[in-house]
């Protein structure tokens, strides 16, 4: 299967999509991991979760300027309709997620 660009991923028709944009050596990227994966969980075949690797992809991070990792933007029809940097308790993650979903 091709990779897709990600402009594709972020398009995804009929869920939004949450971007964790992250870095390994970030310690709150680490603490977020966690909450990530039972968000994701939480809304399991209404959410698409993508990890962005700021060190591997500068190029989406440069696009939607990333200036501090973790920072988290949800995309609804290939749209940002909400973004937020730095780690958060996963009520306030879901909060913005639920009204997309």
């Amino acid at each position: 299967m091709a990779k897709k660009s990600f402009q594709e991923l972020i398009n995804s028709p009929g869920m939004p999509v949450l971007v964790d944009f992250y870095a390994d050596w970030c310690g709150p990227c680490k603490a977020m991991s966690p909450v990530v994966q039972q968000v994701a969980g939480q809304f399991s075949g209404k959410l698409k979760v993508i990890k962005v690797n700021i060190d591997s992809n500068q190029a989406a991070a440069s696009q939607f300027r990333v200036q501090g990792v973790p920072t988290f933007i949800l995309f609804h029809k290939g749209k940002q309709v909400w973004r937020q940097s730095g780690a958060m308790p996963a009520q306030q993650l879901t909060q913005a997620i639920q009204q997309f979903v």
